[in-house]
Order: structure tokens, then sequence, then C-alpha cells
């Protein structure tokens, strides 16, 4: 006889395998190291590409390139040249980008209540 595997669910009784695929998607771009480093540096207005490197410490010039593709390529950043002379690249969050606010501001302030300062330090509650 075949055995049907338990589906397990979260706390709220939610399936776990439920998850809406936007959800999942919106999770692992935003969730990606340096992406909410980059859009909280854009949510106080725009920004030329040395403006976010130095917001944005620790960060390459290649993988801070190849974020904010990739936040254009979504709909969250909107690349803007300027044609000078000098020729100038600024970043701006779109509508959809400025919605991240409230999410980023949420989850600002989880971080000062329970991510410990030092990777190796532990809160106590």
């Amino acid at each position: 006889m075949k055995q049907v595997a338990k589906e397990r669910k979260g706390s709220n009784g939610v399936p776990l395998s439920g998850f809406c695929p936007r959800f999942h998607r919106a999770v692992e771009l935003v969730g990606k190291r340096w992406t909410g480093a980059i859009i909280r540096s854009l949510l106080s207005g725009k920004r030329r590409f040395n403006e976010i490197a130095e917001q944005v410490t620790g960060i390459s010039d290649r993988l801070l390139a190849e974020r904010l593709r990739e936040l254009e390529e979504t709909g969250i950043v909107r690349r803007d040249v300027d044609c000078g002379p000098p020729v100038r690249v600024g970043y701006t969050l779109t509508e959809a980008g400025k919605e991240l606010d409230g999410t980023m501001r949420a989850l600002a302030g989880w971080a000062e209540r329970w991510m410990p300062a030092h990777p190796r330090s532990r809160k106590r509650t």
C-alpha cells in the first residue's frame, strides 16, 4: 500500500508548499545579498552609481552593477541617463520600488530589536 506523505503546515495552518509563486520570487529578489541595502539607499532619492557604492560598503562594482540590472529588469529601479556633457547615469526607484519603503522600515525595526550587532552574539529575551 502506498503511503501518502503528510503535508507540512505553517503556524497559520497554510500548507508550506502552498506559498504563492509571486511571494517566493519577491523574497528571492529582495533577499539577495546586497539588494536590500541598494533599495534602502535609493529610498531617499536619485543616486549615481558611485553614491550607491559609497553607501553600500563592501559590495564590488561588478556585483552592484549586476544587482542594479536585476532590479531594473524587474521594474523596481529605473536607470536614467543624462546626456551631459558629461554623461551621467542615475538610479531611482519606480513606483513599485517606492512601495517597498514600509517593508524596508519594518525589516529595519525588526533587525534593531532582534539581530545582534555582531554575528556571534545573541540577544537574550
